[in-house]
């Protein structure tokens, strides 16, 4: 089996309690007019994703925060799992 090594680009996110943590990001998506980010912390082992809302603060500072409405997310989680698996399709089918 061929194994291949993907770089990501990685944020460092920073949480209520002020605590760190970096994550790469696996995907960024332009959905119902909002953008969304796939993230994959990098110390995981795990194939699971979060996903993050974008939005601007009163002074233009982009944040992304989580998703709230269980409705929107799931609409997003399905189209963030048709786009990622069609592209690891498409990378299957090259090799």
């Amino acid at each position: 089996m061929e194994q291949h090594e993907f770089e990501f680009e990685t944020v460092t996110l920073t949480d209520e309690e002020g605590v760190e943590r970096d994550f790469d990001i696996l995907a960024v998506m332009e959905f119902e007019g909002n953008e969304y980010y796939a993230l994959v912390p990098t110390d995981s082992e795990e194939d699971e994703y979060i996903i993050l809302k974008s939005e601007e603060t009163e002074d233009d500072e982009q944040v992304l925060i989580t998703i709230d409405d269980d409705a929107e997310f799931d609409r997003v989680a399905e189209a963030f799992d048709n786009e990622l698996m069609m592209e690891y399709d498409e990378e299957e089918s090259a090799n």
